[in-house]
């Protein structure tokens, strides 16, 4: 689940900037000879996504769609790699409800791919038990 949306994450990150409307570079391409390249250090390029990673992207950020605001942003923020600490001063909870908030929204998120409902009237950490 988590690792699914890393990839979603990094699948956004692969994809070209948004520029405004109207947008076009009038400098003349330029051409490098071999004596410009000559010393220096090749520019690797990370592929762009395929349509099918864009579509798994999408499908997994809808998932964030069943969790309360801020368990999303928690469980967003976490596959962002973005360290706890980070996370807990942004929202204002202590490490330990912070991760046990990313627990539960990754939980739900299971429940619901499994095709359950989530109890309403079931606490935190039946959900969390139940989902393994």
């Amino acid at each position: 689940m988590q690792d699914r949306l890393e990839l979603a994450v990094d699948v956004f990150a692969r994809l070209p900037g948004v520029r405004p409307r109207g947008y076009f570079n009038a400098w003349p391409e330029y051409f490098h000879s071999f004596g410009d390249q000559v010393g220096q250090e090749a520019r690797m390029r990370r592929p762009r996504p395929s349509p099918r990673d864009i579509t798994e992207a999408e499908e997994a950020l809808l998932w964030l769609r069943w969790l309360e605001k801020d368990d999303a942003r928690i469980v967003w923020l976490r596959a962002n790699r973005k360290p706890w600490k980070s996370i807990c001063w942004e929202l204002g909870v202590s490490r330990a409800k912070a991760n046990r908030r990313w627990q539960y929204g990754i939980a739900v998120m299971v429940w619901r791919l499994n095709g359950r409902r989530v109890p309403g009237k079931r606490s935190i950490g039946f959900v969390i038990d139940r989902a393994k």
